[in-house]
């Protein structure tokens, strides 16, 4: 069949068609117009267009206090860990013992690392064993964004641990848009070599990413600990790691899923002495093997009712060896413990007018701990908790109110029996009113904190006969967001009072090396947080300033009559910290500084001369991305502490000083 015959009979379906409806003509009509040109120009091709998502992003404000870093902003930052991230938000301090495989652990208004709450895609990082998250073994090449809610994020559907803790961590992991894979090769100081892999999907629906990582490093910077009684100038030693992390996570709708598994082996480092000549060497080792796989399910029924269930499973070992004939001083052991943990919720809010969500949540938390110390009884431990919350949102004015129960009951197996379980109800407020860009808010929590097993059980150390925590806090903040064209901001400040009764603290009663577990009394804490944050975009350049105060007062306010330490301040709790990060984007080039200052901390209660200096601390990073049609290449260097400052979060365990990190990124 010719051109001109097929022309004729299109054109002729093209009027039979129109003369049907005069609804559809219009459209038929220029469809045999389409059909017409293509045939007489022999174009026989099909254009389509990508699907476009547009997204706007508009200001976040809660009830509670609540930082984040996302994007681009989280990633122009340092890379290491979620630890690097952290240390830069508002009443944040980061205890580090310095190096690789130092352990890193979050404290946040001097509430103490067990009172934080750490939470990867809504479901928490248990340890039922010391009840803190080491944050160096979670890498953020991973993480769509982290942030830190002082009391906890309000969701109207979520679970009751969430309620439990005096601040929360919400590490969020990405859901990808597109299929890619990129591999990434580093290179840093004291012989550290990092190689990564990341490769993501996104098909009928179904969202995921494999994560990678294998990372080992000597560690063995040089220091100098400086004092008024002594000069010392040394290398580190035993602070070198191996690890290899391997994490996945698959999304769909209401529907995630989130496997774990990190393996290391690292040396633990002792506290520096003054005379290097006594040949002093601490070679204590230390294995991990941690795993969990969690997954979660949320859902709408009848446009009224949410509903969501949890479950995860984790396993974690550790071993820790100090058997080694060089250790002159450091007790000879070779410990294994091993802790299972299988956790479920189940949380349900309804919604009888868009303003107001009435909601409840039940926990169920199942946690055993072996080990092979001697005269150490395996123990398991049940965890309940159940809350009822409602929450109010009318016309600018937000009320949110929850009741929590939280009940727990140890079994030892050799006495075969059960302890009496610990219970307590405890209520949460939080009140709120916004007015165009301005938020004035308020809330106040009660905190239940129990004892550890390693507190209650841990042989020579534990105390069976601890109390529990009791912790109240109280929050007064402003929040205020403007944007205009290219520019925007976003301010807050909140004082906030904290006081705990019957804190747990960990002190030498029984010798130098013997160390027991007690209640200290009362502490109370007052203070003041304060953020900036500043965005500004033109053509292809891109700025943000991102800075945060910190002003508090932590004192013992335990015995009136003991002079000595009563109102004086808590160990470790600096006066005054900030931090100051500038971000400057021009194309596919990007430049980032970062400033940070720790005030002095006292860490003696024995004696307050005892102080940690303060200390200065800047971070630079400078990366470019080059693309090259589907694939991109990219390069980063880091300057950590560039100054070289030598400096210390705890007393004579030296954090390293300048070092460098160059990283190279292949990606499809």
């Amino acid at each position: 069949m010719s051109k001109r015959t097929r022309h004729y009979l299109h054109a002729i379906l093209a009027i039979a068609l129109a003369s049907a409806a005069t609804a559809g003509a219009n459209a038929q009509n220029q469809k045999a117009k389409e059909i017409n040109e293509k045939e007489v120009t022999g174009a026989d091709s099909i254009r389509s267009l990508h699907e476009v998502t547009v997204t706007v992003k508009q200001p976040v404000r809660t009830i509670a206090t609540s930082q984040t870093l996302s994007g681009a902003d989280l990633q122009a930052l340092s890379t290491t860990s979620v630890a690097d991230a952290l240390k830069y938000f508002a009443g944040v301090q980061i205890k580090d013992y310095g190096g690789m495989g130092g352990l890193k652990t979050i404290n946040v208004r001097s509430l103490g690392a067990q009172h934080v709450g750490v939470y990867i895609d809504g479901i928490r990082i248990s340890n039922a064993q010391n009840g803190t998250v080491d944050l160096g073994k979670f890498s953020l090449s991973s993480m769509e964004s982290v942030s830190l809610f002082n009391a906890n994020k309000l969701d109207y559907c979520q679970s009751a641990s969430e309620y439990a803790s005096g601040a929360t961590v919400y590490l969020q992991t990405k859901r990808p848009t597109n299929d890619s894979i990129s591999i990434q090769l580093r290179n840093g100081s004291f012989s550290t070599w990092m190689a990564k892999m990341n490769a993501q999907f996104n098909w009928k629906g179904w969202q995921g990413f494999i994560d990678g990582e294998y990372n080992t490093s000597k560690g063995n910077y040089p220091f100098r600990y400086h004092s008024e009684y002594e000069d010392t100038v040394g290398r580190r030693t035993n602070s070198d790691i191996r690890y290899g992390r391997v994490e996945a996570a698959l999304f769909k709708g209401g529907f995630s899923s989130h496997i774990y598994y990190y393996d290391s082996e690292r040396g633990c480092p002792g506290g520096i002495v003054r005379r290097l000549s006594d040949k002093y060497t601490n070679i204590g080792r230390e294995w991990d093997r941690d795993f969990f796989a969690q997954a979660s399910y949320q859902d709408r029924f009848f446009d009224k009712l949410l509903f969501k269930v949890n479950a995860k499973y984790a396993n974690e070992y550790l071993r820790y060896n100090t058997k080694y004939p060089e250790n002159q001083n450091t007790a000879k052991v070779d410990n294994h413990y091993r802790q299972q943990d299988a956790y479920a919720a189940i949380c349900a809010a309804y919604m009888p007018w868009s303003w107001l969500s009435i909601s409840s949540s039940y926990d169920f938390r199942y946690s055993l701990l072996r080990a092979d110390l001697k005269r150490f009884d395996d123990v398991e431990r049940v965890d309940q908790k159940v809350v009822l919350a409602t929450q109010l949102n009318w016309k600018g004015i937000q009320v949110a109110a929850s009741a929590l129960h939280q009940r727990y009951i140890d079994w030892t197996f050799a006495n075969a029996g059960a302890a009496d379980p610990l219970y307590k109800w405890t209520p949460s407020v939080s009140l709120a009113y916004t007015y165009r860009g301005l938020t004035a808010r308020g809330w106040y929590k009660e905190i239940f904190r129990v004892p550890t097993l390693n507190d209650l059980y841990y042989t020579q150390v534990g105390n069976r006969n601890l109390k529990p925590e009791y912790t109240k806090q109280f929050n007064l903040g402003l929040e205020y967001h403007w944007s205009k064209k290219q520019w925007a901001v976003d301010m807050q400040a909140d004082i906030y009072q904290n006081k705990v009764e019957n804190r747990i603290v960990c002190l030498p009663l029984k010798g130098t090396y013997t160390w027991s577990m007690m209640n200290y009394g009362e502490t109370f804490c007052r203070g003041l947080n304060a953020t900036l944050k500043g965005h500004y975009s033109k053509q292809q350049w891109h700025f943000s300033l991102l800075s945060s105060f910190t002003w508090q007062r932590d004192v013992d306010r335990t015995d009136p009559e003991d002079g000595e330490v009563y109102d004086k301040p808590i160990c470790y709790s600096p006066t005054f910290s900030t931090g100051i990060t500038g971000i400057a984007a021009w194309r596919s080039l990007q430049f980032t500084t970062s400033y940070l200052y720790v005030g002095e901390r006292m860490w003696s209660m024995a004696d307050p001369e005892d102080i940690l200096e303060p200390y200065h601390n800047i971070d630079m990073k400078l990366s470019y991305t080059h693309n090259i049609r589907k694939a991109s290449v990219g390069l980063c260097l880091e300057v950590c502490d560039v100054l070289d400052m030598q400096y210390e979060h705890l007393p004579r365990y030296p954090m390293p000083g300048r070092n460098y990190k160059l990283t190279l990124t292949f990606g499809i």
